[in-house]
């Protein structure tokens, strides 16, 4: 691993600063592998075994459950900065994969064996970090578990609509896997926010018309 590259891991994730200095670098040298890996690419498949605990310098993970219908729930994104729960704990407990990972942004990251993990836990600030990453993703989950169960997809996909400026990038399908759902069902309901004058759609994009409208319906207050 180059001297760069060590800079900017460390730079992303500041734990790695507290561990021992030979420690650190023995594991970086021997137990980690830089992997540049393009849009699209599975990273990980659901009930398989960790390979590894992936640590991202740049691009995006998209991690989500499916089932046999071949419908799928987003459980989150991994940005530059930030760890897949999902992996930490099947390494913690030694158990498969408990959803899939996909690259839905060109990504570069250094990939943590799972020795190399175990040695870097046995430090606590590491590990306080590690564990201080879990309980807010877990938090994350249970806000998605209480907007899954309680609210209206309508409510959901305005909230989902929302956040990314004047316009959002997505195809149809794109949008159902993110919440849960049927492609048909998404179609309906974007088509009824746009004869509401809400949105305007375009090829794989929604650009939103009025926001404030929007965000009435994701609270709970539109119609």
């Amino acid at each position: 691993m180059t001297d760069d590259i060590q800079q900017r891991l460390m730079a992303l994730y500041p734990a790695i600063n507290a561990l021992d200095e030979s420690e650190r670098s023995q594991v970086l040298q021997q137990s980690v592998y830089l992997a540049q890996v393009p849009a699209g690419t599975v990273l990980f498949d659901e009930g398989s075994p960790c390979q590894g605990f992936p640590m991202v310098l740049a691009g995006e993970v998209r991690v989500a459950r499916g089932n046999p219908a071949g419908r799928q729930l987003e459980l989150y994104r991994v940005t530059a900065g930030e760890l897949c729960v999902v992996s930490t704990s099947c390494l913690f407990g030694h158990t498969a994969l408990m959803a899939h990972g996909q690259v839905s942004a060109a990504a570069e990251l250094a990939v943590l064996s799972p020795a190399g993990f175990d040695r870097w836990c046995g430090n606590a600030a590491f590990r306080r970090f590690v564990f201080g990453v879990f309980a807010d993703r877990l938090a994350d989950l249970m806000a998605l578990t209480e907007a899954v169960a309680f609210q209206r997809l309508d409510q959901r996909l305005a909230s989902l609509l929302l956040g990314h400026g004047s316009s959002i990038h997505r195809t149809h399908q794109q949008l159902a896997d993110e919440l849960g759902t049927v492609r048909e069902i998404v179609s309906r309901l974007l088509a009824r926010f746009e004869r509401s004058g809400w949105v305007s759609l375009g090829r794989e994009r929604v650009d939103l018309l009025d926001a404030a409208a929007l965000r009435a319906m994701a609270t709970g207050l539109g119609p």
